[in-house]
């Protein structure tokens, strides 16, 4: 399987934190984030992962190099203007697309999760597995409705009829075909999203486990403490 990392934000929530280091760079009990991604991925047996880059891009590249250490190759997509996610990936699209529509799994760079990664499921007939999570407190009305394993589309008046919807946990597995005919560029992916949505063409997994959004100084900290709990306990 390949992967990608999404790492070109500005981490602009992060601030003051990010004006000289990039958001993936930022220690978290003694290591960088974004190592804890490779690592899973490594542990998972990805031996090909694509990493977009863009604000300070050399610290990144400088810091992961080739991926050697972990037992995998790890190849940059450079973007000079951030591309936002769903561009990001259309540039790199050619180093994920393996010819036969295989699913590549596409992770933020700044989510904590500690499901397995080997738990998503490898098949599903649809275009995209998303993860879903419980809604936390800064995205209380959440992103999707989940409903027997596929991702569906309500109308507005339909909401208090419906159960609640669930938070997209920035992990996902994606086929290229998602994305095509689609031209290079700046593009969200949310809105590619929900329209695929609204096909049918989007499968679900709802994770109860502890999962975070690493966006802000205030939770890099509560991961900070969390982690280095767990790590005195061991």
């Amino acid at each position: 399987m390949r992967a990608m990392i999404l790492a070109a934000g500005l981490g602009t929530r992060m601030r003051p934190l990010t004006n000289h280091c990039p958001k993936p760079l930022l220690p978290v009990a003694g290591k960088p984030l974004i190592e804890y991604q490779l690592e899973r991925l490594a542990a998972l047996g990805v031996k090909q992962v694509v990493i977009n880059v863009s604000y300070r891009a050399e610290q990144i590249e400088q810091a992961l190099g080739d991926g050697q250490r972990w037992g995998m190759a790890i190849h940059y997509s450079d973007e000079p203007e951030a591309l936002e996610t769903a561009g990001g990936i259309i540039q790199a699209l050619g180093q994920l697309d393996d010819g036969q529509d295989s699913p590549f799994l596409l992770l933020n760079g700044d989510v904590w999760c500690e499901l397995p990664l080997d738990r998503l499921p490898r098949r599903f007939d649809a275009k995209g597995l998303l993860l879903l999570v419980d809604n936390p407190d800064h995205n209380p009305e959440g992103d999707f409705l989940l409903q027997r394993g596929r991702i569906v589309k309500y109308a507005d008046e339909d909401y208090r009829m419906s159960p609640p919807r669930l938070t997209f946990a920035g992990i996902s597995l994606l086929r290229p075909s998602l994305f095509a005919g689609l031209a290079p560029g700046k593009r969200a992916l949310g809105p590619l999203l929900h329209q695929a949505a609204e096909k049918g063409e989007l499968a679900g997994q709802h994770y109860t486990g502890f999962w975070l959004d690493v966006g802000t100084p205030e939770r890099l900290q509560y991961l900070d403490r969390r982690l280095q709990h767990a790590q005195s306990t061991e």
